[in-house]
């Protein structure tokens, strides 16, 4: 799915652009615009979705906000994205480049962990306490 959330309804691949919430209490179904997060008990869903929604008898649908806006990607977000993803992959200073058809020398996580400078300071269960030195 990517960066953006799809509609909720089995077998719909469209992306949401609105959000159901169940008001119990008021007998209510409650669809505005698409939540910033995804939340439990709240459901996405597609234009032609939200659009149909008809609830239940002695229910209402409570529509807030009007009209449903295609969610969209900012251009920023895309080259942020296509920065972190060029800088992961270039070599470290002191770290040698892997050639074409080489495969990079297998390492442990300790053994990242000792060369980063990071050290374990303490334990809470089955988490670790690290520190930079």
């Amino acid at each position: 799915m990517g960066l953006t959330r799809g509609c909720s309804k089995t077998g719909c691949a469209v992306p949401a652009v609105a959000t159901l919430t169940y008001a119990y209490a008021d007998r209510a179904i409650v669809l505005g615009p698409l939540a910033t997060y995804a939340e439990p008990h709240t459901y996405d869903l597609c234009r032609t979705h939200a659009e149909r929604l008809t609830a239940p008898r002695g229910w209402e649908v409570v529509r807030v906000g009007g009209e449903y806006s295609e969610p969209a990607l900012a251009s920023d977000d895309l080259l942020a994205l296509a920065d972190a993803v060029r800088e992961a992959g270039r070599p470290r200073p002191g770290q040698r480049a892997v050639a074409a058809g080489e495969q990079a020398p297998a390492r442990g996580q300790a053994a990242a962990e000792a060369d980063s400078g990071v050290v374990e300071s303490g334990r809470r269960g089955h988490l670790r306490i690290l520190r930079d030195t």
